[in-house]
């Protein structure tokens, strides 16, 4: 059974020999632990890959993402990073003063290259290829507006508010399009939208406010022949029922935020589970037997043999090797050796 195979047999439910295996790293593992890195990769093979598409630059781009200082990113939102791997975070949001609103542009700039070479990555792997893209409606929003400026907008029903999401979509939608016509099997967006107990805005604000939105790029993907792949953190049990509803095919979220049982009680066969296993506290600070048996915890809830499981882990800056290890070790086992 190829990659792409198996990770297609685990979206359908289709029973896969194995569940297929997606790490992914903070950029300071990246930049920092390349050997480890590499020996992690060597030992555990992907499923997954990409087709190694970068974006093009944005005019209004400047300074290196995950470095310690100030960088610009393509829509003139800028980063503050204080630690070496890490993203940062925006302290001067650009559309702070609705008069900017006015002279906001997106940066189409950064869609203006070889579409078609992304198709070259079908000749070269077996595996699954899926495509990350950058985007984000609700994020992209408070990064443009600042937090609470935009929880404000919403609560307000502000008509600036509206014309900035229009914007924002409209953009992502272009996007979204150019990707549904390569030669990928599935395009990935997200949003985060958690907190450790609930959502961040009502669930019923969500479904107003950006549930449509989803609605369409998911209908764009599908239209494309693609599967849908959405990640968010933090608890969002709420809306995982629409999720389902408006087709995506696998979710990323912290699962350890929600009641695991009762999310497999509930939606295990309808949506794959892309991941995760808990990246707060136990990757960075358990043992490698705590955390396999989070692993475990995971599989007994939605690992019923049949799919819609994916041995997804994020691999944090300071998280321990063999901790990384143990997760993909513990996909490893059979089934019979879970308990209950």
């Amino acid at each position: 059974m190829t990659s792409c195979d198996r990770v297609l047999k685990t979206l359908t439910f289709s029973s896969p020999d194995r569940a297929p295996r997606h790490l992914w790293t903070l950029p300071g593992v990246e930049m920092f632990r390349g050997e480890e890195l590499a020996r992690m990769r060597a030992q555990y093979p992907e499923d997954f890959t990409t087709t190694g598409i970068v974006y093009g630059r944005g005019e209004r781009s400047s300074g290196t993402p995950s470095r310690k200082g100030s960088y610009t990113d393509e829509w003139g939102c800028v980063w503050e990073v204080y630690e070496e791997g890490v993203v940062g975070e925006i302290k001067h949001p650009p559309v702070a003063d609705w008069a900017a609103l006015e002279t906001l542009r997106p940066p189409r700039e950064i869609l203006s290259f070889d579409w078609a070479a992304a198709d070259a990555a079908r000749a070269s792997t077996d595996r699954y290829i899926l495509n990350g893209t950058s985007v984000r409606p609700f994020e992209r929003m408070q990064f443009l507006r600042g937090t609470e400026n935009l929880y404000m907008d919403m609560g307000w029903a502000d008509s600036h508010f509206m014309k900035l999401r229009a914007l924002v979509h409209e953009f992502f939608l272009e996007e979204l399009t150019r990707w549904a016509a390569r030669d990928v099997d599935g395009i990935s967006f997200m949003d985060d939208w958690g907190t450790q107990k609930s959502l961040l805005i009502s669930p019923a604000m969500w479904r107003e406010y950006f549930k449509p939105l989803y609605a369409e790029y998911v209908r764009i993907i599908k239209a494309g022949g693609k599967s849908v792949f959405f990640h968010s953190d933090g608890n969002i049990s709420s809306i995982l029922p629409d999720l389902i509803e408006i087709g995506v095919d696998a979710v990323n979220s912290q699962l350890f935020c929600m009641d695991i049982e009762d999310i497999g009680r509930r939606y295990r066969g309808k949506i794959t589970f892309w991941g995760e296993i808990d990246r707060q506290k136990t990757l960075p600070f358990g043992t490698a037997r705590q955390v396999a048996e989070a692993v475990r915890r995971v599989r007994r809830a939605l690992d019923d043999g049949a799919g819609g499981v994916i041995a997804q882990c994020e691999w944090g800056n300071r998280d321990p090797y063999e901790n990384i290890a143990a997760v993909f070790d513990a996909w490893q086992e059979p089934r019979s050796l879970l308990g209950s």
